[in-house]
């Protein structure tokens, strides 16, 4: 037993020594403010606005409905959750290395030798039986943190998986508001060709009541009734969009489309109020920039198990079990039993260590360069969606102007028209510069809120108080 315990204490003694580098999360340039925050401005303080179910902020009833059917039904969140639940099997399989190995082994066999069975004794019989019950434990000496670092890395893997999940819940949920939006901006544009349907249909009889006496050409009657089709052509197109956008709400919920009708609403939809907080919050709230530095965490752990490969692996071995040629195995004296380390060290390999060691090495290097690229992308992201607010916000204000003006244009020429001031030609024209304006309005107010859904995306989910 001395040899042993003589093994067991040095192993003791240099336990401890990991040979993975010092974990330090990568240092990344992150600015003081963002720029686009010079530019745009928050109108009142956004402390109390939600950051799990964010998109409650938008104050639509069907909207919350919709995006609570998503974590339950989504069948992609669904497989990224699988994905997540395996990364934390993986890392308990690494975990079990910590323990020793205890197993419990039985052997009934009935046997027969030969009668010139090379130094057979001539007493032994020619058949016999060799029973056996015994129990085997196993345990290594995790001197050079070999196990240690497997699971730091499987640990860190599964906290990756766990981000991962995370970014996809948001990405589906940010999804699916900027679908909705998207509809809803669709059927406000409906419900104006709804409402310049009419007018165009009485412009229409006008101009057919005054050529048939005689007071406008045929011409004009031909110009009313190109822009009724028109717009009945483009309130088609509408319908086609919306039926799109509608059947991609029902995916996103796990249901077949034609089993999610959405009625239509025409409800102008207000931008909320955001803010978009520090760029050095960021780096907390993103669930893909928590994913990358954990992956980053695992490469570096990983590079401590291929160094360990380098030196000898000492475990500890136990046997004891009981062996008879009958059935009677509880007798102390046919009682078995075997204990003592062992060692394993690589002598020649032909670079596979060094190989090994190099490929880990690079995979952290790669997962450092992967997570800055990330970080970069994150504030890139805040800052593009922080710029489209604030633009979009001073084309809406140009454009609601215009639209105010065209439609003043119109009333003006139809008056005209019909004092015969004026030809059928300045009519349709303001028709149509009238139509487009409006057309401009509401799609700009639809990617002011979808870019809202964006910054609240890039920042992670929620906004920021």
């Amino acid at each position: 037993m001395k040899p042993f315990r003589l093994t067991l204490a040095a192993g003791l003694l240099v336990a401890g020594c990991d040979l993975a580098p010092a974990y330090h999360v990568p240092v990344v340039a992150t600015p003081v403010a963002y720029e686009e925050t010079a530019r745009w401005h928050q109108a009142a303080p956004a402390d109390a606005l939600p950051r799990g179910a964010w998109w409650r902020i938008y104050q639509d009833h069907i909207l919350d409905g919709l995006e609570g059917r998503v974590d339950s039904a989504n069948p992609d969140l669904k497989a990224a959750a699988a994905t997540y639940d395996q990364a934390r099997a993986l890392a308990a399989e690494a975990a079990a290395g910590l323990l020793p190995d205890l197993g419990l082994g039985a052997q009934v066999s009935a046997n027969r030798q030969s009668a010139r069975r090379p130094l057979r004794s001539p007493h032994q019989p020619n058949q016999y039986l060799d029973n056996s019950i015994d129990t085997q434990a196993s345990y290594e000496i995790d001197i050079w943190h070999k196990v240690a670092n497997e699971v730091k890395a499987g640990r860190a893997a599964a906290a990756s998986t766990a981000a991962d999940l995370e970014t996809t819940r948001l990405s589906l949920h940010a999804q699916l508001a900027s679908e909705y939006f998207t509809l809803r901006g669709l059927d406000a544009q409906a419900d104006l060709l709804a409402r310049t349907v009419a007018p165009y249909g009485q412009a229409l009889t006008l101009t057919q009541n005054r050529f048939a006496g005689h007071i406008a050409s045929g011409i004009d009657v031909a110009r009313a009734a190109t822009q009724l089709d028109d717009a009945r052509a483009q309130a088609a197109d509408i319908q086609a969009r919306r039926a799109l956008s509608e059947h991609a709400i029902a995916l996103l919920v796990g249901v077949p489309p034609s089993s999610l009708p959405i009625a239509p609403v025409a409800v102008p939809i207000v931008v909320p109020v955001l803010n978009a907080g520090l760029p050095a919050a960021l780096l907390q709230r993103r669930p893909d920039v928590a994913s990358a530095e954990r992956q980053v965490a695992a490469a570096n752990a990983q590079i401590g198990v291929a160094r360990a490969a380098f030196y000898p692996n000492i475990s500890i071995n136990l046997v004891v079990g009981l062996q008879d040629t009958g059935f009677n195995l509880f007798n102390l004296p046919d009682s078995f039993w075997s204990v003592g380390p062992g060692l394993t060290l690589p002598l020649f390999e032909g670079g596979l260590r060094h190989a090994e060691e190099n490929a880990a090495v690079a995979v952290y290097r790669r997962t450092v360069a992967s997570y800055r690229a990330t970080v970069l992308n994150a504030f890139g992201e805040v800052e593009d969606q922080l710029a489209l607010l604030h633009w979009l916000g001073e084309e809406q204000q140009a454009e609601d102007a215009a639209a105010r003006d065209a439609s003043n244009t119109l009333d003006m020429s139809m008056t005209l028209y019909k004092d015969g001031a004026t030809s059928f030609l300045d009519v349709v024209t303001a028709q149509t510069a009238a139509l487009q304006a409006e057309r401009n309005a509401l799609n700009i107010r639809t990617r002011r809120v979808n870019a809202s859904v964006g910054l609240i995306r890039a920042l992670g989910g929620g906004v920021a108080s």
